[in-house]
Order: C-alpha cells, then sequence, then structure tokens
C-alpha cells in the first residue's frame, strides 16, 4: 500500500481518517494513546504535516483538517532550492515554460468567455500602469494573467508548480525588476496573445506564448539580477 511508504504515524492516522477537509480531530493526547507513540514525538511529526497544509490548530477550535493543496508543498522545497541555490530559478523557470507550452491547448479550450474578457482587462489595467508619470510594476496583473488561462485545467500537480513560481519569481525579485523597454515588449505580448484567445486563434496565441516566454533571457534579467541567501531566508521563513 502507499500510505505503508509514509515515514510518519501522524501522517499515516491522519490519511486513514480519510483527511476530510474541516473535519476535527482529536487532540494529540488522544491521538498518541490512539496510535501508541509518545506526544513529544507526535509533535513533531504534527509540525511537518502543519507545514505542508494538511492541517492547522487553534487553542479554540482545535486541530482541524484543511484542503490539500500540492502548491504548498512545492513552494516549500522550491524556497529551500533557492536559499541554497539562488541560481535555481533559472531552472525551475524553465519546467514552468515547458508546463505552460505542453497544456496550452487544454487549457485555453476550457476557458470561458468571463476568463477571456478578464484576460483583456488585465492587459488594460497593466497597460494603464505602464502608462503613469511614475510607472508601476504591473506585477499582479502578470501572474493572473498567466494563472487564469492554466484555471480550469482539472490537475492540481501543474497548477500547483505555476503558482509555486510565481512564489519563485516574487522570492528572487524579479517582480521589482523595471526596465521600461522589457515591460513594454512584455504587455505586447500579452495583450496579441489575449486578443488571439478571446478570437479563438489559440494556435496563433501558443506561437506568442512562445516567443514571450523567451524575453527573460533575451533581456538577461535573470543574469543581471542579483540576490543574497539573507533575503531568500527571509522568503523562505
Amino acid at each position: 500500500m502507499i500510505i505503508s511508504r509514509i515515514d510518519s504515524e501522524f501522517l499515516r492516522y491522519l490519511l486513514t481518517q480519510g483527511c476530510v477537509p474541516g473535519a476535527k480531530l482529536p487532540s494529540l493526547d488522544e491521538i498518541s494513546n490512539e496510535i501508541g507513540i509518545s506526544v513529544g514525538k507526535l509533535r513533531e511529526q504534527f509540525e511537518v504535516a502543519r507545514v505542508l497544509g494538511l492541517v492547522e490548530a487553534s487553542p479554540r477550535r482545535g486541530i482541524r483538517c484543511l484542503p490539500y493543496d500540492f502548491g504548498k508543498t512545492v513552494r516549500l522545497g522550491l524556497m529551500v532550492a533557492l536559499t541554497l541555490d539562488p541560481g535555481a530559478f533559472r531552472a525551475y523557470s524553465s519546467l514552468r515554460i515547458h508546463l505552460e507550452m505542453a497544456f496550452w491547448d487544454e487549457a485555453v479550450a476550457l476557458l470561458s468567455e468571463e476568463d477571456k474578457t478578464e484576460l483583456c482587462r488585465l492587459v488594460e489595467v497593466a497597460q494603464t500602469k505602464l502608462a503613469y508619470e511614475r510607472i508601476q510594476i504591473p506585477y499582479p496583473e502578470h501572474r493572473a494573467f498567466h494563472l487564469t488561462i492554466y484555471k480550469r485545467l482539472e490537475n492540481p500537480f501543474v497548477l500547483g508548480l505555476l503558482e509555486a513560481y510565481w512564489d519563485a519569481y516574487e522570492a528572487v525579485e524579479l517582480n521589482t525588476y523595471a526596465d521600461y523597454s522589457y515591460l513594454q515588449e512584455v504587455w505586447w505580448y500579452h495583450k496579441r496573445i489575449a486578443d488571439a484567445v478571446q478570437a479563438g486563434d489559440y494556435g496563433l496565441g501558443k506561437e506568442l506564448l512562445d516567443q514571450h516566454m523567451r524575453l527573460i533571457d533575451r533581456m538577461g534579467v535573470v543574469h543581471e539580477f542579483s540576490i543574497t541567501h539573507k533575503q531568500l531566508q527571509g522568503e523562505a521563513v
């Protein structure tokens, strides 16, 4: 059985209970007596489950199960990797590019008319920010634009990996990069992608996405950006 490969008595207990979101669990003392391990060891294992986003605990509500979110597990591991080697972002960025390209056809076929309108709205908001006298970097719109395209996929692993990419993007502070010509080109591509999707020309949209994905390498953003271990450790906490 798969569960036998999990090296944590608390996680095995949690999963055998069904891990139903919102379900209340017994106290750690009660669980300790039931599964036969010390409360101290159980607390350590509980903390792992909490970091993974499987459970939460509060004095008033006790211990409750949370919905499983693969992205939380990925994000934790990714932040550790970036702390050890900030250059790992480049490798993860490559993974993200391949994911978006591979799932493009499936993702855009699932988009609603409201989703397509939202893509166009995000472009308008971003372009307005770039037109201000004091330029605002439209990072929230950039993240939302890409995640909106893939939001309808019924694949929590793809979504978790893509969401973790944007958390890493923030961690290495690419969301603060302000080369105006780069931002203009990014949103020129986004507008054309949104227009192609709204027109139902998904093949053109995919071609434009491929060109857009090459921008970071071509503009040298990753190479020019430096980050200290101290900054990353602050993000990883």
